[in-house]
């Protein structure tokens, strides 16, 4: 449900620092045009599309929600292209939850708010003081660009909804899969994520070959957005490795 300015300008400013830095919207979404793929598959095929006409041969790719899922099967089909992943607030293939989304936690995507934009305070941010008034530095610096990129349109949304369900109900609990991806990953995410469950940090963290976890604490499904500052480094860290 994110389009191009729901990117942080803190973390991509911090990237861009010392480092090229390019954000997309996929086929389909909010201003790109083309049709929203309606599977996990098709949406990484998509993103390799935009990378190879880049003519880009190999980047490193940081991605959270929706969008980790679609790195680890863009890695997985295509792992020449991907020297690096980092992997926020996602799961694997088969994850727990992963498009059985709870009824109550659903709805706070469909609140009606004075401003529009404060619907992510309780999806991306924990209930605690601290937490939310790092949610509304967020979406001030969010907010603060006036030229805004289109919204995301409800036929993108359900395709989206059906992706994810669909690559959520290929079960295997041994997350063989995972095994071939042998790119160092950062695997990064809140303690207690509403959205995409914590526990499929661990379950990438343990399965993968060559993966790091860190957990930030008081923190919800926009860990990165909560601890901007402490993510950069940590992801530079990892990066420059």
């Amino acid at each position: 449900m994110g389009n191009l300015d729901d990117h942080d300008p803190a973390l991509t400013d911090a990237f861009a620092a010392d480092r090229a830095v390019i954000l997309f919207n996929n086929a389909g979404v909010a201003s790109s045009t083309g049709t929203t793929p309606n599977t996990i598959e098709q949406a990484a095929r998509d993103a390799a599309t935009f990378i190879d006409a880049l003519r880009l041969k190999t980047v490193d790719l940081l991605a959270h929600s929706m969008g980790g899922i679609i790195a680890q099967q863009l890695a997985l089909d295509r792992p020449e292209l991907a020297r690096r992943l980092v992997l926020v607030g996602t799961a694997p293939r088969g994850g727990v939850g992963l498009g059985a989304m709870a009824p109550e936690t659903r709805a706070l995507f469909f609140q009606t708010y004075e401003h529009q934009e404060e619907m992510w305070l309780p999806i991306l941010f924990a209930p605690s003081e601290s937490s939310q008034a790092a949610g509304r530095a967020y979406l001030a610096r969010m907010m603060a660009r006036k030229d805004r990129d289109a919204e995301v349109s409800m036929e993108t949304v359900q395709a989206q909804a059906t992706a994810i369900a669909a690559y959520g109900a290929q079960k295997d609990e041994t997350y063989a899969h995972l095994k071939d991806l042998h790119q160092p990953t950062l695997v990064v995410n809140g303690d207690n994520d509403i959205i995409i469950p914590t526990i499929n940090s661990y379950l990438l963290q343990q399965h993968l070959p060559n993966a790091q976890l860190i957990l930030y604490p008081d923190a919800n499904h926009g860990a990165h957005h909560q601890y901007p500052e402490l993510f950069a480094q940590h992801t530079k860290l990892f990066l420059d490795a």
